[in-house]
């Protein structure tokens, strides 16, 4: 019987994902902290950020909501991305994410709103932390703008501390009906996300119906030097 408090690896998920990739200048960004021998991908004097609001429902291994913040990294000679900020309103996916892939996952509350199809309207997505304000601290809409036509198949990896101190590489494979929007974020003055306030996305995606696997079996898991 398996008595952890959240479900092996691999993840099999489902639902929809709203993504928006940021060019930020380096010296503005923070210094999140990344795995041994992995650097931020920088284009000139800037580097990317990607924020994901996932609504994971029921049907996948967890269902849940997330905001999720990942870094675009190099790591040897290819392009890939680390995990720098996480929240999600289950303990069981707080757990798991730490301990089996090290995606540092916080607790919070959300409010996910119903879409409006026919408007392409989604959001205010809004996350509170515990100060108890009242407040969000973050607010984040995306509107679609057309949809590409089939399905596509995104594939990608992040790259995470281990346990042992090594780089941890955690392959995704994403299918979904893909649309191309707009996106906006708003973040409150003492949160770690305020570096993206008064700032427009260079893309935004919502990827619906979406099926996500995360992980590996345990026996093909990979750290790296």
């Amino acid at each position: 019987m398996n008595h952890t408090p959240f479900p092996p690896e691999p993840w099999h998920l489902r639902g929809t994902m709203h993504m928006a990739v940021w060019r930020i200048p380096a010296a503005e960004l923070p210094e999140w902290p990344l795995p041994p021998g992995v650097r931020p991908l920088t284009l000139g004097r800037h580097g990317c950020v990607v924020t994901f609001w996932v609504d994971y429902l029921p049907g996948g291994t967890l269902a849940y909501r997330e905001l999720l913040v990942a870094q675009a990294v190099r790591h040897r000679r290819t392009v890939a991305a680390t995990a720098v900020a996480a929240w999600v309103d289950s303990e069981r996916s707080q757990a798991g994410g730490r301990t089996l892939w090290g995606i540092p996952k916080q607790l919070a509350v959300f409010d996910f709103p119903d879409p409006e199809p026919s408007a392409g309207v989604h959001g205010p997505f809004q996350l509170y932390d515990d100060t108890g304000s009242g407040r969000p601290a973050v607010t984040g809409r995306h509107r679609t703008r057309f949809r590409l036509p089939g399905r596509w198949f995104l594939p990608g990896r992040l790259v995470q501390p281990g346990p042992d101190g090594t780089p941890r590489e955690v392959p995704l494979r994403l299918t979904a009906s893909v649309s191309i929007g707009t996106a906006s974020l708003t973040a409150a003055p003492d949160s770690p996300l305020s570096f993206l306030n008064g700032r427009r996305p260079l893309l935004a995606l919502t990827a619906d119906g979406f099926r996500f696997t995360v992980g590996c079996r345990p026996s093909a898991r990979r750290s790296t030097p």
